[in-house]
């Protein structure tokens, strides 16, 4: 059986599998966690190691090509690149990515190389110093930007740069992140503000839609569409004429992308969630410890894929009232 094969018309392939390793973070974001913090998850809930390779095996039996480590941020987990490499070494895995904020990424940029992974998102929410603590909370500009440099230097590719585009904060950045593709092979991502963190701290009118963020590029010229991979997120990218690295823009807010979704996530304390914007999930964890044999794990996960939503309610709605918020799904 392929997950694939489980939607009759449908043209989704379900073939990427996001994991969080951890919720803990060294960054205290306004819109995620804030500088108060959160609520930990014991560290005897979260997932083992072997429970998550279990995991990760069964899917690529169902058709899991790509493996995204988060988290929180997963390079405080220790252990991390030995557990990555394992990964890798599993029949069916083509390709394993990593998700982080970049201030572990200049520590640990070789030793991930070495463990075989290739392409890194970079949370960077800001090109100015000072923008960046007052959004991150911390005075870490300059580790999370000499971090990027080190992975350009190791052949790290591609190289995404993830900015959460929020009207006030940070808009005023959007041409020069694109500008940044000129001289960089970097691919530049835009993503709207999701009701996912703070609920207090996401409204309506913060959002900077995909089509306004577009108009504003265009000033630098005319983009230029890329064609998608099989294994690919949701960003549509583009190109600008001339430019080294790329464009992308995931807008879960003003466009949906759920005819295409390709993807599952699995949370650090075990529990399988098909959609980002439904709190429909799956306790995977609890019937691991029970003894469940690879057999009945495989059918509760097959359930749970059969019943990923078609859609989300988020576009209609627009009210951050979801229970989970990011950094305990994996960003």
């Amino acid at each position: 059986m392929n997950w694939s094969s489980l939607y009759d018309g449908d043209p989704r392939r379900i073939n990427y599998l996001r994991v969080s390793v951890t919720d803990r973070c060294n960054l205290r974001c306004r819109y995620c966690m804030g500088e108060e913090g959160i609520r930990l998850i014991p560290h005897g809930e979260v997932l083992t190691y072997e429970e998550l390779l279990r995991v990760i095996r069964l899917a690529s039996e169902r058709g899991i090509r790509k493996v995204r480590i988060t988290g929180g941020e997963p390079l405080v987990r220790k252990g991390l690149c030995e557990f990555i490499r394992t990964v890798n070494g599993l029949p069916g895995i083509r390709e394993t990515a990593l998700t982080t904020n970049g201030v572990l990424l200049g520590e640990f940029a070789e030793e991930l190389f070495s463990s075989g992974v290739r392409h890194i998102n970079v949370s960077m929410d800001s090109l100015k110093p000072e923008c960046f603590e007052s959004i991150t909370g911390r005075p870490h500009f300059e580790k999370v930007w000499n971090g990027i440099r080190e992975a350009e230097r190791l052949g790290f590719d591609p190289i995404k740069l993830n900015m959460v585009v929020i009207r006030g904060w940070n808009d005023d950045e959007v041409v020069e992140f694109a500008r940044l593709t000129y001289s960089k092979p970097y691919h530049v991502r835009f993503i709207e503000f999701m009701p996912l963190g703070d609920p207090a701290k996401w409204k309506e009118e913060l959002v900077v839609g995909t089509d306004d963020i577009r108009g504003r590029i265009q000033e630098l010229g005319p983009l230029e569409p890329i064609h998608r991979s099989v294994t690919s997120g949701p960003a549509s990218t583009f190109r600008l004429k001339g430019a080294r690295g790329r464009i992308g823009f995931i807008s879960a807010v003003s466009h949906q992308f759920c005819s295409t979704c390709n993807r599952l996530r699995l949370t650090a304390e075990g529990r399988l969630r098909t959609c980002l914007f439904s709190d429909m999930e799956t306790d995977l964890k609890s019937p691991m410890r029970n003894g469940i044999s690879d057999e009945g794990l495989l059918g509760i996960m097959d359930q749970a894929v059969r019943d990923k939503p078609r859609g989300h309610l988020l576009e209609a709605d627009r009210r951050p009232d979801l229970n989970r918020r990011m950094w305990g799904i994996g960003g």
